[in-house]
């Protein structure tokens, strides 16, 4: 039984839910995990012809990456983070069956790389989205490589440098989000969409996926090298684990970090 998801089905559509509202719904390895897996068995399900994911509660869809974990990685433990990520993407990239993104609220770091790495995606006025990663001394890697296809390099360079979030209106007008609607039709509005993605024609709609995943694969495979590179040089440094510090010392949180690793 997931303990970090909710999965559930409205006719051929499969549901994930991302369910750890009180952390906005941030994910750590073992949720990645639980999402892995849920994509692997809706994409095998003949009874599931596409896939909705959204977060628990009003918040946020999600806020990316869970600061707690990430503090404590060392270089080596950088490097075995950027092979999830590469597991994650790249069962994102393959499924065979059409993805909706319904985003209810902030959508920030990898949570926005997901975001892109569905088929369609649906929003509300109040969300949130973008990769502020640099803000939390991270660096952004393979977030630049998506954004550069869908959104250009200028406002690629623009956003990650400055960490800005952008809303549904400015994400609207460049074309990231297909739809806007208010808060409480999110989830009607994707499922909406997802049914009527799911009456596709199922080869065709598989081997359409297919080719718009071999387009993209070799810079896929470019962004996951460097990430590993960069990341491991990034977090030898011992920034990230630092700014992650003065992140949570600003809030005047009393979350306890994870003991940073060192050599």
């Amino acid at each position: 039984m997931p303990q970090f998801i909710l999965l559930e089905r409205q006719g051929r559509v499969g549901i994930i839910r991302l369910n750890r509202p009180e952390k906005l719904n941030a994910w750590n390895a073992q949720m990645r995990e639980e999402i892995v897996q849920a994509l692997l068995a809706y994409d095998a399900d003949e009874g599931i012809g596409s896939i909705i994911m959204t977060g628990a509660g009003d918040r946020a869809f999600c806020a990316g990456q869970d600061l707690e974990e990430a503090h404590g990685f060392d270089a080596d433990r950088a490097e075995a983070w950027m092979r999830e990520w590469e597991r994650y993407y790249g069962v994102l990239r393959s499924l065979a069956k059409p993805t909706v993104m319904a985003l209810n609220g902030v959508t920030g770091g990898s949570a926005f790389q997901v975001a892109m790495l569905g088929d369609v995606r649906v929003a509300h006025p109040g969300v949130k989205v973008g990769q502020p990663e640099i803000n939390q001394g991270i660096a952004s890697v393979t977030g630049p490589w998506l954004m550069n296809s869908m959104l250009g390099m200028s406002r690629t360079t623009e956003l990650v440098l400055t960490g800005r979030m952008m809303d549904a209106d400015e994400a609207y007008r460049i074309g990231m989000f297909h739809h806007v609607v208010p808060a409480s039709e999110v989830m009607a509005k994707a499922i909406e969409v997802a049914t009527a993605l799911a009456a596709k024609p199922p080869i065709a709609m598989r081997l359409t996926k297919q080719r718009l995943c071999e387009m993209t694969e070799p810079a896929f495979r470019d962004a996951i090298d460097a990430g590993i590179r960069i990341q491991r040089e990034s977090y030898a440094s011992g920034e990230p684990a630092r700014m992650m510090e003065e992140f949570y010392r600003k809030r005047g949180s009393k979350v306890k970090l994870a003991p940073r690793e060192t050599a």
